[in-house]
C-alpha cells in the first residue's frame, strides 16, 4: 500500500528514469507507470540499475544493507525491476544473485560525477558517515578540509539569505573582524571557499573556509540590493573558453581523446569569478605565446584574450595582462 506521505516528490535530476515501463507484449515503453512509484521505490530501483550497470551483479543483501529494508521488500523490488526492465536482469542460480542481462540498457539516468563518487566513496550519510566504496579506488588526499562548526553557519546563511560575522585570516590584512553576505560555495580543486559580499572592503570576494574563525549568523541584518548575488558582475559574467592541445605535446590526438574534444577544441563556459581557479587546477597554459613547458601542460588557451576583464585571471598559469 502506498502512503500519501510516501508519494514521489523529488525532481527528475535526483532520480531520473530514461526507459520507462516496458510492455512485454509490445516491447514499447510506457513512462506513465513509473510516476506511480514512491520516492523510496525509485531510489531502490535506481540502485539496482546502477549496480547491474557498473558492477554486473546485485544480491538481496546489497539492497537490504543499503536501504535498511526487510528481505520481503527487497524481493518485491527485484520483481518490480524485472517487470519494468526485463532485458536488464537475470538470476544466477549457482551464485544466488542477480546479474546484468544480455541486452541491458540502463533504465535510469546516471550522472558520471555521482557514479564515480558512489564507486569510489560509497553512499555516506548521517547514519552511515563512512560510506563504503563499491570498488577499490585510490583518491588524492584532501589537503584542505573545513571545520564543520565553521562551515555550518555559512551554509545556513547561504540557504536562508543571511549575514555572517567572523574573524578572518588574510594574507594582506592579517586577522580582522568582518561581516559578509555569502551566496554560494565554490571548490577550486584545492580548497573550498564561499563567494560573498564583504562589508569591510565593500566588494565581492572569496573567503576560504579554513581561514575563518567564529562564524555566526547575524540575526535581523538587512541585506541591501548591492550585496546580493545579482550585483556580483564577476559571478554573473559567463566566459567562453576554447582549450586546445598544447603545441609542445607530441600526441595531440591522444589529448583530444582524453578531453573529449571536437575538431581539436574543447569548449567550456565558466563564471568569471571562478575562471582563474579552474584554469590553474586544469594546468592550462594561458601565456600569450604558449611558452610554458613541461608534461603537466597538456592544454592551452586558443585565445588568451578570452580572459580579458576576468579579475582573477592572474591565477591562470602564464597569464599576462594584455
Amino acid at each position: 500500500m502506498m502512503m500519501a506521505s510516501d508519494k514521489k516528490t523529488i525532481s527528475p535530476p535526483l532520480v531520473t528514469w530514461q526507459n520507462g515501463w516496458m510492455d512485454n507484449s509490445t516491447n514499447e515503453l510506457q513512462p506513465d507507470a513509473l510516476s506511480e512509484l514512491t520516492h523510496k521505490q525509485l531510489e531502490r530501483l535506481s540502485y539496482i540499475d546502477l549496480r547491474l550497470y557498473f558492477l554486473g551483479d546485485i544480491g538481496r543483501q546489497d539492497l537490504m544493507k543499503r536501504f535498511g529494508i526487510a528481505p520481503a521488500m527487497a524481493t518485491r523490488d527485484f520483481g518490480l525491476y524485472r517487470d519494468l526492465f526485463p532485458n536488464n536482469i537475470s538470476f544466477d542460480g549457482r551464485k544466488k544473485t542477480y546479474v546484468t542481462g544480455s541486452f541491458f540498457k540502463p533504465g535510469f539516468l546516471h550522472i558520471p560525477e555521482r557514479v564515480l563518487t558512489a564507486l569510489s566513496q560509497g553512499f555516506g550519510d548521517g547514519a552511515n558517515p563512512a560510506g563504503e566504496a563499491l570498488i577499490r579506488c585510490e583518491l588524492p588526499t584532501a589537503l584542505n578540509r573545513p571545520n564543520l562548526d565553521v562551515l555550518a553557519p555559512v551554509t545556513r546563511a547561504i540557504h536562508r539569505r543571511q549575514v555572517i560575522s567572523l574573524s578572518y585570516h588574510s594574507h594582506t590584512s592579517g586577522l580582522s573582524e568582518r561581516e559578509i553576505v555569502p551566496f554560494a560555495m565554490v571548490n577550486d580543486g584545492l580548497r573550498w571557499h564561499a563567494r560573498a559580499f564583504d562589508r569591510k572592503s565593500r566588494e565581492f570576494r572569496d573567503f576560504v573556509f579554513t581561514r575563518m574563525e567564529g562564524t555566526k549568523v547575524v540575526e535581523n541584518s538587512t541585506i541591501e540590493r548591492h550585496e546580493t548575488m545579482q550585483a556580483d558582475d564577476q559571478w554573473n559574467r559567463i566566459v567562453d573558453i576554447d582549450l586546445i592541445p598544447h603545441p609542445a605535446q607530441k600526441s595531440p590526438d591522444i589529448i583530444e581523446r582524453d578531453f573529449g574534444m571536437s575538431h581539436g577544441v574543447k569548449h567550456v563556459r565558466v563564471r568569471a569569478a571562478n575562471a582563474g581557479y579552474i584554469l590553474r587546477h586544469w594546468q592550462v597554459d594561458c601565456s600569450p605565446d604558449r611558452s610554458l613547458t613541461g608534461p603537466e601542460y597538456m592544454l592551452c588557451l586558443k585565445d588568451p584574450l578570452a580572459l580579458y576583464g576576468v579579475k582573477n585571471a592572474f591565477l591562470a598559469p602564464g597569464y599576462q595582462k594584455p
